[in-house]
C-alpha cells in the first residue's frame, strides 16, 4: 500500500468520525469543533487529490469564516440544551428517511463513475486541482457566468446590510459620531445634597407626628 492511500484511509476515517460527532455531540460548542475538525480533514484529502484550490477555499472561507462566526454565536447566545432536545426523536423518522435518500443519491452518482468506461480526460481539466489552469477556465470560458455571479453576490451584501442599518423602532439606534462628540459633562452631573442619616429622618418624622 502506498503511503498516499494510507493517509487518504486516515483521513477517511478521523473525517468520519469527525462528522459522527458533529451530530451525536451533547455540546453545541464541541459540535462546532468537530465540525472545524472535518472541514480540516476534508481539505487534506482535497490535497491528495490534487484539487488545491477547494482546499484552501475549504478552509479559508468554511473554517476562517462561517465556523468562527457559528463558535461565536454559540458561546454568546444562552441555550437551553434540555429544551434543544426536546424534539429531537420527534424529528428523527423524517430525518434518517432524508439522510437514506441522500446516500442513496450519492452512491448513485459514484457507481456511474466508477463503471464508465471511457477513461480518457481532456488535457484542460487533468489537473484540475491546479489554480492557474483553474482561473484560465474562469476568465476565458466562463468569465460572463464568473461576472453574473460576482454582480449577484454583491446585490446580496448590499441588501444585507440596507436591511441590518434600517431604523427599526423595536431596537436600540447607535451613532457612532454622536457618541464620539459627547465629553465627561455631558454624562456625569454631580449633585451636591446634604447628608442625611437614618436617625434623623426617624427624629424629623416623629417630630412631624407630634
Amino acid at each position: 500500500m502506498e503511503f498516499t492511500t494510507a493517509l487518504f484511509y486516515v483521513f477517511a476515517a478521523i473525517l468520519i468520525l469527525a462528522a459522527t460527532q458533529v451530530i451525536t455531540a451533547r455540546n453545541p460548542v464541541h459540535s462546532a469543533l468537530f465540525l472545524v475538525l472535518a472541514f480540516f480533514t476534508a481539505a487534506g484529502i482535497w490535497m491528495l487529490l490534487k484539487a488545491e484550490f477547494l482546499a484552501i477555499v475549504l478552509v479559508l472561507v468554511y473554517v476562517g469564516a462561517v465556523m468562527v462566526l457559528f463558535l461565536f454565536v454559540v458561546m454568546m447566545l444562552d441555550i437551553d440544551l434540555d429544551k434543544l432536545r426536546a424534539g429531537f426523536w420527534g424529528h428523527f423518522p423524517l430525518a434518517v428517511t432524508i439522510g437514506v435518500v441522500v446516500v442513496l443519491e450519492m452512491s448513485a452518482v459514484l457507481w456511474r463513475g466508477f463503471l464508465r468506461i471511457e477513461t480518457h480526460v481532456h488535457t484542460a481539466a487533468e489537473n484540475i486541482g491546479d489554480t492557474k489552469n483553474l482561473g484560465i477556465e474562469i476568465f476565458s470560458h466562463y468569465q460572463l457566468a464568473f461576472e453574473v455571479a460576482a454582480a449577484i453576490l454583491l446585490l446580496a451584501i448590499v441588501a444585507a446590510v440596507a436591511l441590518t442599518l434600517r431604523r427599526r423602532k423595536d431596537s436600540k439606534y447607535f451613532d457612532p459620531a454622536q457618541a464620539v462628540k459627547v465629553q465627561s459633562k455631558d454624562r456625569i452631573r454631580v449633585v451636591k445634597m446634604k447628608a442625611e442619616s437614618e436617625r434623623a429622618t426617624l427624629a424629623a418624622t416623629e417630630k412631624q407626628g407630634n
